[in-house]
């Protein structure tokens, strides 16, 4: 039961973190397009490089359930978390780099 919990658990956050990874590779490609700036190539690799170990972790939790240990599932729903934490962050500061300061126009 347990074990079935936390499967479903690192499933899910890890198609979150898909989805988010989705949005940033959009936002990267757009900024590579207007700008032509190497480091937004570098970032699109990068993302596509966590979606892909995305990808794999969802397809073993769904393919190979069996085979995983139950002892290692809490980790890996732990690793999937904080990488969602991470992620949530990364997106935050592309999208939203200067959060909520607001300037006072010049009088």
């Amino acid at each position: 039961m347990i074990m079935a919990l936390l499967m479903d658990i690192s499933s899910l956050v890890s198609m979150v973190n898909m989805a988010i990874l989705v949005v940033l590779l959009v936002v990267y490609a757009r900024i590579y397009i207007k700008t032509r700036a190497t480091f937004t190539i570098g970032l699109a690799v990068f993302v596509s490089m966590l979606m892909l170990h995305n990808g794999i972790a969802v397809y073993g939790y769904f393919a190979m359930a069996p085979l995983y240990s139950g002892e290692l599932l809490p980790y890996f729903a732990g690793i999937h978390i904080a990488e969602l934490a991470g992620l949530i962050a990364l997106l935050k500061v592309t999208v939203w780099p200067e959060g909520l300061k607001t300037t006072k126009a010049a009088s």
